[in-house]
């Protein structure tokens, strides 16, 4: 199956791509290849049908559509970043905030923190969720990044 199967834009199909190189570069994936996805994705639903048919439990999606399954992967190298992997941990990249950055960040987006009542979350509940927050933003920023790079390159 060919990228073109993805139904993908080019602006998503860049997007995708740099993604998949940053899952690369740190070792999440062995290949950024649409092919390798491709293989990847073929191997995800073998295994789901071969539990099935073992009568194992099929927990989450049982096949995958190529756009569904480079969703899915987008999603865990994201999520993979944010609340850090062993792979990501091990390479120091994913940064740690101090109180004082959370707490501005908490400070910043009051609107995030609000109940239906109007009353709002303390700071310490919600500091975990403001470290992930950030991360998301820096692991978007490294993604601009790439995708810098490439535009730069062209």
């Amino acid at each position: 199956m060919s990228k073109q199967n993805y139904c993908l834009t080019p602006e998503e199909e860049h997007y995708a791509k740099a993604c998949l190189t940053l899952a690369k570069r740190w070792g999440l994936i062995d290949d950024d290849s649409f092919s390798a996805l491709e293989g990847r994705r073929t191997a995800k639903n073998a295994q789901a049908e071969k539990a099935e048919q073992d009568g194992k439990p099929v927990y989450g999606t049982r096949h995958f559509s190529a756009p569904a399954y480079l969703q899915y992967e987008l999603t865990r190298f994201k999520l993979d970043f944010v609340e850090p992997c062993e792979k990501i941990r091990a390479l120091g990249i994913c940064p740690d905030f101090t109180d004082a950055q959370t707490r501005a960040w908490y400070d910043a987006n009051p609107d995030l923190f609000t109940r239906y009542a109007g009353d709002s979350f303390p700071y310490e509940e919600v500091k975990q969720i403001i470290e992930k927050r950030m991360r998301e933003e820096v692991y978007d920023s490294l993604v601009q990044d790439l995708l810098c790079e490439s535009a730069d390159r062209q």
